[in-house]
């Protein structure tokens, strides 16, 4: 009896352990949620291998044919504006001083003037330097060089700017002017201090933020900018040394023609010329310049440039009509100096009194000048540098 029961109890456990292992078998009911797959059960085979594009990294620009055409084209143009611009601006100081004739606020002007040139072309051999080699100057004449050279930049500009007004006033308001007479030349002395000192207050980033730096060729002088202050520096070089110069001179010099064309005078033609001469001249060779920087500004503040190619046809249009606004140093003292008939009786003398010129020629030229001025002067000043120039 008792071992049919155990057979029995036997019996329904095999039965109870055939049910949970068919329980365990089955599929999910539904309504119930799957279990989570594990990562043995990952079916690798669906993902998919990112490739790398590498078009898409921005490779260096490598610019050696650039510095290439740096060192071929600047220092001999460099050398060639310093030479003929130094004889130019030299004869000028050297006239004015020998002879003590700072007369009228346009000689005050013209000698400052023919100063910040000389200042400027001090700095060139340095930039020579350093393209063919490196900065191998120093920190203190890297500030002092940017310094000087943004300097006198600005104190020229300004003085163009002060030459068209005198002129606009000696002739347009001849009669105020000449009732002011006296006082001119101290007023134009006062101008000219703070056109300096002004033009000093503009080169004040040049004097901080230049320093030299290391790169693969060298020792670099070089502006250490943010984007704030290189929007400064390009502003203000475009508005106080163009823009601002520009409209004066427009402005002064086409009302002096409308005054001229009003006027019967024999050499009133020959003024107009010498105008549109001087306007086209500034035109021509600082136009281009300060177009190609405003782009150049905008392209690093906005960092929109990424094509090398282009980058570097920017940088030769830079050294280009960098180069050719430079030329205006060695245009200066024929454009306002020389033209001048009182001023060229006066190098005359000096060139007689240095040796270069007979006693013969002197006289022969002299004559000649002094017969052409009697016929007529559009200038009501009779002391003025020019009887014909703006």
């Amino acid at each position: 009896m008792t071992g049919s029961r155990v057979s029995i109890l036997q019996t329904f456990l095999g039965l109870g352990i055939v049910c949970q292992l068919s329980l365990c078998t089955e599929e999910p009911m539904l309504g119930m949620t799957a279990p989570l797959s594990t990562t043995s059960d990952y079916d690798y085979s669906s993902v998919e291998v990112a490739e790398v594009d590498y078009d898409e990294f921005v490779e260096q620009c490598q610019k050696e044919d650039v510095r290439s055409f740096r060192q071929s084209f600047l220092p001999p143009m460099y050398a060639v504006i310093t030479v003929l611009g130094f004889l130019g601006n030299s004869l000028v100081v050297i006239t004015y001083i020998y002879f003590k004739r700072l007369r009228t606020m346009t000689d005050v002007y013209l000698l400052n003037l023919a100063l910040a040139d000389l200042l400027f072309l001090f700095t060139l051999p340095f930039w020579a330097v350093s393209v063919v080699k490196q900065w191998i100057f120093g920190q203190v004449m890297c500030k002092t060089v940017y310094g000087l050279y943004r300097l006198s930049f600005f104190s020229g500009m300004l003085l163009l700017m002060c030459i068209s007004i005198d002129r606009y006033f000696s002739i347009v308001r001849a009669a105020s002017a000449h009732r002011h007479r006296s006082k001119a030349v101290y007023c134009s002395k006062i101008v000219s201090v703070c056109v300096w000192l002004f033009s000093l207050l503009l080169s004040l980033p040049e004097f901080l933020y230049s320093d030299q730096k290391p790169s693969g060729s060298g020792m670099l002088c070089k502006m250490n900018l943010d984007n704030s202050t290189i929007v400064f520096t390009a502003g203000t070089q475009l508005a106080v040394g163009f823009f601002i110069p520009l409209m004066v001179m427009l402005f002064c010099y086409c009302v002096i023609i409308k005054t001229l064309l009003l006027a019967r005078n024999f050499e009133k033609n020959k003024a107009i010329k010498v105008i549109i001469a001087v306007v086209l001249v500034f035109l021509l060779f600082q136009l281009p310049y300060n177009s190609v920087m405003l782009i150049d500004t905008i392209n690093d503040v906005n960092a929109t440039v990424t094509n090398c190619d282009f980058s570097k046809r920017m940088n030769i249009a830079i050294d280009v009509t960098k180069s050719l606004a430079y030329v205006r140093c060695c245009l200066n003292p024929f454009l306002y100096a020389f033209i001048g008939v009182k001023f060229r009786h006066d190098l005359l003398k000096l060139m007689k009194e240095l040796g270069c010129m007979s006693s013969e020629k002197l006289l022969k030229y002299t004559h000649v000048k002094a017969w052409s001025s009697k016929r007529g002067s559009i200038a009501t000043d009779t002391d003025s540098t020019t009887t014909f120039s703006p």
